[in-house]
């Protein structure tokens, strides 16, 4: 099977390396200005008052930093860095566990917190609030409720669906920030000094290459960083060129700009099959054999975002530019044209 450009969650042997390429504190951490200035704001707050910063909500497409920042942050609080994820808390006695866990002022990082069971989620609400933990003791009439202190903590959610989170949930985060896809120049700072850490050498051009092919997005940029690496060791003489990095993301099937086989099966499945739209997300889920979370979560935004795609209330639409871009045209009388 080749290798899947994006993936979401994806776990590689070289997830040891992918920590290092992490920053650890803010110094290091390129990009998100604004939030990285309020955060500092925060944690200077924080420490005058011996307290926990407050709980924090970062939301946006998958492989911005999310994760990175929690742990930046529990470097710059000097604090202890807990990270889990909605899917594996399958119930209340899983979170209840690593809440009581927790040491003062910890930092509990759950990721895709929109897909907490309702159960679970309600023990959050008094830990947020209270730092308390009801726990239900028995079943039946004999049940009882008992209330356990826990210490003071910072809860930091992460989520690609900012719009499933309950509004109970979601009111109880201080702070919320919405975290952008990257400009190519802060992802060719990331790519520079990723080369750096990997000990091989970039050129400038280089660098700018895989930063317009990255979709905006560190995750993606450091892991053309490692692949384009490889090819310049094995294929050129081992320094990061634009032509080397062409070439190697040709071989991985990545176009111009950041477009893998997917994202083109998205935009000619729609065009072919349905006359460029609209379809919805489960019948198109059916003909590409992907899961729709993969679909909506991964691929769709940023072909949204480069106008390759609208949603509608009726569906996915394919635009003009998608068209154009896949080499597809359409005559007068709406008959499809290969170019």
């Amino acid at each position: 099977m080749d290798e899947r450009i994006l993936s979401p969650n994806e776990k590689t042997y070289e997830e040891d390396l992918q920590q290092t390429l992490r920053p650890r504190v803010f110094d290091e951490y390129i990009g998100q200005n604004k939030l990285k200035e309020k955060l500092k704001i925060f944690i200077e707050a924080a420490k005058l008052r011996e307290e926990p910063i407050d709980h924090l909500l970062l939301y946006g497409p998958p492989g911005l930093g999310k994760t990175t920042l929690a742990s930046v942050l529990a470097n710059e609080m000097g604090v202890n860095l807990k990270i889990t994820s909605g899917p594996v808390l399958e119930k209340a006695g899983d979170l209840a566990a690593i809440l009581t866990s927790l040491d003062e002022n910890d930092i509990l990082f759950i990721d895709e917190i929109h897909r907490l069971s309702s159960n679970v989620e309600e023990i959050l609400y008094p830990a947020m609030e209270d730092s308390e933990l009801d726990i239900i003791i028995g079943k039946g009439p004999g049940a009882r409720s008992i209330r356990i202190a826990l210490p003071k903590f910072t809860l930091v959610g992460a989520t690609t669906r900012a719009g499933l989170l309950t509004s109970p949930l979601r009111d109880r985060f201080g702070i919320t920030h919405r975290m952008d896809y990257y400009e190519e120049e802060d992802l060719t700072k990331i790519i520079v000094r990723g080369a750096k850490i990997l000990n091989i050498g970039i050129e400038k051009k280089g660098a700018a290459e895989i930063a317009i092919r990255s979709r905006g997005t560190p995750r993606i940029a450091n892991r053309f960083l490692k692949r384009v690496r490889d090819y310049a060791l094995i294929r050129g003489d081992g320094i990061i060129t634009s032509k080397i990095t062409k070439d190697a993301l040709e071989l991985l099937e990545v176009d111009e700009i950041g477009l893998d086989q997917l994202d083109r099966e998205i935009l000619t499945g729609i065009i072919m099959n349905y006359n460029g739209g609209p379809v919805g997300i489960e019948t198109l889920s059916l003909l590409l054999g992907e899961d729709k979370r993969t679909i909506e979560e991964v691929y769709e935004p940023y072909l949204v975002k480069i106008g390759f795609i609208k949603r509608t209330s009726r569906g996915r639409v394919v635009t003009s530019h998608a068209y154009k871009h896949v080499g597809i045209k359409e005559d007068e009388n709406n008959n499809i044209k290969i170019f």
